[in-house]
Formats: C-alpha cells, structure tokens, sequence
C-alpha cells in the first residue's frame, strides 16, 4: 500500500509515520514544507495543480493528512488548516489516483460541552476560538468533497513529544523549575479544566487503522474519560517525585497569556497566569469513542500515568 504522508514532522505526524513505517505492507512517501521530508511542497501556498501531477506520478491508496497549525492568528489558521486542506481535497479529486483520504481533526471543533456529557460525531459543533474554527472548516471542506475520506477528531494529545508550550508541556515545565528551585509549593491556574487525554501513540494506531479500513465521515479519538487537570497534576508529581504543595491560582477575568504556572519565588514577576486550555472548549471534554471501536476496531490502549511518565522524563532532561 503506497502511502503520502502530510505533516510526518509534526507532533502527531511523527508517531503516525513510525506507525505506518512499521507496517511491511506500506510504502511511505513524506511531502512536507522540511528539507527532510521527501517532497518539498507547502500546502498554504502550493497549488492544486501541482499537488495533482505529483500524485498521479506516486500514485498513492492512501493520502494522511496531519499537517496544519495550532497557533496564531485567525489568517494563519486558516490558510494553513483550512486552505491547505482544500488544497489537498482539490488536488485529489483532479488526480487519478483515486487515494483514500484520512484527514486528522480535533476536539476543539465541537466546542464547550455540557460538564458529564460525552460529546458523539453527531452532536452540532460550536467551537470557540479561531483553531476550532479553522479545523471545522477543513472538516467540512472533506466531508463535502466526495472523495473516499474519514476525518479523525483527535482529543488532547499526550505521551512522548507532547510540545513544551502545550498546556501539559507547561505543568511538566513549571513542576521542573519548582524541583530545582527546591520550591516547595507549585501554584497552577486552571485546576479545575477537565479534558479528554488520548496518547499520541494510540492516535497513530488509530491512523493506521482508519487507513486500511472503509469507514468515512467523522470518528472521535480519544479516551472516553475527562481527566480534571488538579488529577493529572498531582500524577505527574507522583510520577516526578515532587513532594511539594499543588495549590491553585485564581486567574483574573477576561484574557490571558502567560505560563501554565510559576514556582512561588517567580510570582512576583511572572506575567498574568494563562488559563491552560484557551481552546475554547470551556471547562469539560469528554469524548464518545464507541464509532472508534465499532467502525476502526480500535481502542486507546495506553493510559495517562504512562504518558505523563513521558512527558515527565523528556522535561526533567531538559536544560
């Protein structure tokens, strides 16, 4: 199976392309905006045209897409989530190829739930900043294009890799600063935030799966279970071997930037404290995974403590 891979250098494209490199069955073809991808094309400003001789000449079955932006502003999102996906979707239906499409989306398309709920495929979404925005787009562009397309919406991420600025990036760094520091007290916002954790390695099995398999539409991925933010602090203590107080700041109202959290000595400097998921899915996430189970035969196999582990070992070597 002739594979193109999109975006194999981001965080979640890393683990899909050591998933799909481990299969013998697959040849895999990276196109990227890197020097080190194999193809050199930029989906923001490429067009569709050359896209479309490209893959006519690989000929791949099966096109993933996992490139696109998490940060700036709402014209950086959307030429780069929402355009360059419309890129892909044009190119496609021009090629012969015929390639199958898995695109990767994310949880902050459906916006704030209802605290105790599990958000399914068929609820109505409603995100809350411009990332959702952007991604809603792009689902929608693929859901409409006609092609034989399945759309992954991807939980929080977590595991090995996950980015030092993510809002569990941030808690492993801030729980870090206190270690050395010998601070023994950890002041953290946002506590209470309860999200849906998915390792990125089971995000990869879930890509692989999706690619051999004929379902389309949309398919959540995630754990099935909200995770408050205080629980996952106080594992990666655990994990960490921090010994020291968890206590929660009160973030100030309206918005904000800054750190995840500060050790008590930076206090007094530290810029205003960031509410940790500015994803505008408000308080709770939880996602209904059985479409997962019922159409890919996938389940997450890997659980927070694990990944936290992870998380935990890359900050603590961090210089």
């Amino acid at each position: 199976m002739r594979v193109l891979m999109i975006g194999a250098n981001g965080y979640i494209g890393r683990f899909v392309a050591d998933r799909l490199l481990a299969d013998p069955a697959v040849q895999l073809t990276a196109l990227g905006r890197g020097d080190d991808a194999d193809v050199r094309f930029d989906l923001a400003t490429g067009s569709p045209g050359a896209l479309t001789r490209f893959l006519d000449a690989v000929h791949p079955g099966v096109v993933v897409n996992c490139a696109g932006a998490t940060r700036g502003g709402a014209r950086d999102l959307t030429r780069h989530n929402t355009v360059a996906v419309a890129t892909v979707c044009e190119a496609l239906r021009r090629s012969g190829c015929g390639a199958r499409l898995v695109q990767i989306g994310c949880g902050s398309e459906y916006g704030p739930s209802q605290p105790g709920s599990s958000t399914a495929e068929d609820a109505v979404p409603r995100p809350g900043g411009p990332y959702g925005v952007s991604k809603l787009a792009a689902t929608e562009l693929v859901l409409g294009s006609g092609l034989d397309a399945v759309v992954l919406r991807v939980f929080s991420p977590a595991g090995p890799g996950t980015p030092a600025g993510s809002p569990l990036g941030r808690l492993a760094e801030a729980m870090r600063r206190a270690m050395q520091a010998g601070d023994g007290e950890l002041k953290l916002a946002g506590l209470g935030v309860q999200r849906d954790f998915v390792d990125v390695r089971d995000v990869a099995r879930a890509v692989h799966a999706a690619s051999l398999s004929a379902a389309q539409g949309v398919i959540n991925i995630g754990s099935g279970r909200a995770v408050r933010l205080r629980d996952a602090a106080t594992v990666l203590a655990r994990v960490a071997g921090y010994g020291g107080a968890l206590n929660e700041l009160d973030a100030p109202p309206g918005p904000l930037r800054g750190q995840i959290g500060h050790p008590r000595g930076d206090l007094d400097h530290a810029v205003p404290v960031a509410y940790p998921y500015p994803d505008g899915c408000g308080s709770w996430q939880q996602a209904d995974v059985r479409t997962a189970r019922d159409r890919l035969g996938w389940r997450p196999r890997i659980n927070l403590e694990e990944s936290l582990a992870d998380i935990w070992m890359e900050a603590a070597c961090r210089i």
